[in-house]
């Protein structure tokens, strides 16, 4: 696909990283608009002067100088801040890589759909939190969003929308994380080094946790109900622990269709590289008498309730999946800090969400489709989160 622009949103972390090694290797045409990283200055400016884009955003405003002096002489424009960022978003690159971690992908997000670029999305707070609009203004703009979480990803391969009245069920599988087999009081003394050993991703630290406390699938059951317009009873989990077969759809007539692959997140980022085509790289293999056998088992929500509090909160609709999200990104902090204990991150979640359920702040939005609205549950819910945080502290 010859003479695309591009802009990689988050350059820096293990999704940006990986869209520029496929890119290298892709042998298109491609002329990238912008870099945008959060404090990693070193990397961005290795990657710019190799990359050689428009521009290079750092998003810590302390850092500017530093980039610009790195980057002195290049002739690359270095701008840095959250409203920078916003604008190398929205500069309507046809592909833009929205791989920025948590809500602070959302605004970003949300320029490049007003934009009408084609957005391959791995930031799946913005789904969250604001999926609804999300998709109504990238339709709108005549863009589109291409899920690249390797679960979304594997469903959109297999997802035929023609057929989606014959879709009995969505299932997303889950690796089941380094605690898979810990019992709830093991998991009570868990420190960050052994959350964030993912035993087959490579991912950042958030992310990482995400997928110890299994909240990442939490996310990913409100994400998919919001691509693929499925209904919260047809949305299940199993466990793999091998992480070849990525997600499934069963459909009504007994056929379950799989997407099966090595886990390296270059391959759904290459499907939405190339879609609606497929391009040719070096992709590993996958041998499966190499793996000999795949095994699957239910999850255990009693161990790991982030599970059915993301379930209730896409039951609940309106400003509850913004606000689950909101307080899950406080309490993970807070923890990967040492501030806090691997087990209390659901407690301080399902907390956060009984109060301002009680209260009534999480009804007064259509499903999240006011993005301001969202964004202010998103703001309500840390402000509570910190609150209730101050309960469970720990010193570091």
């Amino acid at each position: 696909m010859p003479g695309r622009s591009v802009v990689v949103l988050g350059s820096t972390g293990s999704v940006g990283v990986s869209t520029l090694d496929l890119l290298a290797q892709s042998g298109d045409d491609i002329q990238i608009l912008a870099l945008t990283a959060g404090r990693n200055v070193a990397d961005l400016a290795a990657q710019a002067l190799r990359w050689r884009p428009v521009l290079a955003v750092i998003e810590d405003e302390t850092k500017l100088l530093e980039l610009r002096q790195r980057l002195n002489g290049s002739g690359i424009e270095a701008a840095a801040g959250a409203s920078a960022v916003v604008e190398a978003a929205g500069q309507g690159a046809d592909w833009v890589m929205s791989a920025i971690v948590g809500a602070a992908g959302l605004a970003p997000t949300l320029a490049a759909a007003r934009a009408g670029s084609t957005i391959a999305l791995a930031n799946k707070e913005s789904l969250v939190c604001a999926g609804p609009a999300l998709l109504a203004i990238s339709k709108a703009a005549g863009g589109a969003v291409i899920p690249v979480d390797s679960e979304h990803s594997a469903i959109f391969q297999v997802f035929a929308p023609a057929s989606h009245a014959q879709v009995r069920r969505l299932i997303l599988t889950a690796s089941g994380g380094p605690f898979r087999s810990w019992t709830r009081e093991a998991m009570a003394d868990a420190t960050r080094e052994q959350a964030v050993a993912h035993p087959n991703w490579s991912m950042g630290a958030k992310i990482s946790v995400d997928s110890a406390t299994m909240m990442n699938k939490g996310l990913e059951m409100i994400e998919a109900s919001y691509l693929f317009n499925m209904p919260p009873n047809r949305i299940d989990v199993i466990i793999h622990p091998q992480s070849v077969v990525h997600s499934l759809v069963e459909y009504a007539d007994g056929s379950t269709l799989a997407q099966l692959g090595p886990p390296d997140m270059r391959a759904p980022i290459a499907c939405a590289w190339a879609w609606p085509g497929r391009m040719s790289w070096p992709a590993p293999t996958l041998d499966l008498a190499a793996y000999g056998q795949l095994t699957f088992e239910a999850p255990d929500e009693t161990r790991f309730p982030a599970l059915g509090i993301a379930r209730r909160a896409l039951e609940a609709g309106a400003g509850a999946p913004a606000a689950m999200n909101a307080a899950n990104e406080i309490a993970v902090g807070a923890f990967l800090q040492g501030r806090l204990g691997f087990l209390d991150i659901a407690r301080i979640v399902s907390e956060t969400l009984e109060q301002m359920n009680s209260r009534g702040e999480l009804i007064g939005g259509s499903d999240n489709a006011a993005v301001e609205w969202a964004l202010a549950i998103d703001a309500a819910a840390r402000r509570l989160a910190a609150q209730v945080l101050s309960r469970f502290e720990r010193m570091a």
